[in-house]
């Protein structure tokens, strides 16, 4: 029987997309995107409180509701779709989800929010519950 994984993260959320660098390789001088060292650091403390909180024994690979509430400490305009995928791709390494594609995810409600005195992101997975025929087998 598949359970639900409540997640609260206590920090800022933060996006992949807006935090990105352009770096250069020393071997092949090619520019490559990279992201932040911000990025990076907030993506693996989200990996340490979603760990603590409780994993699945094994990463979920049947189609699940994701219901996510991100409150931002500003009221600057954000891209809640940058917030939410880098969400999925941290809940990948995480292994709480074997991938981030439509089979796993079949549904997902994203809102954004301000807190200026408690930031952070609240995270709900839930089986799906109506029929929902997945592409492929996820092993």
């Amino acid at each position: 029987m598949a359970t639900n994984y409540v997640y609260e993260i206590p920090m800022p959320p933060v996006g992949k997309k807006n935090s990105q660098q352009i770096l250069t390789n020393p071997k092949t001088k090619r520019p490559f995107i990279a992201q932040s060292a911000r990025y990076k650091k907030y993506a693996k403390d989200c990996e340490k409180i979603i760990r603590a909180k409780g994993i699945p024994d094994t990463p979920i690979t049947y189609p699940c509701h994701i219901d996510v509430r991100f409150f931002m400490p500003s009221r600057r305009r954000v891209d809640t779709v940058n917030l939410q995928e880098a969400l999925w791709d941290i809940l990948v390494d995480a292994e709480v989800l074997a991938d981030d594609n439509r089979d796993i995810i079949a549904e997902a409600d994203a809102k954004t929010f301000y807190s200026k005195t408690n930031p952070r992101t609240e995270v709900i997975i839930m089986p799906y519950e109506e029929e929902y025929e997945q592409w492929r087998e996820i092993v």
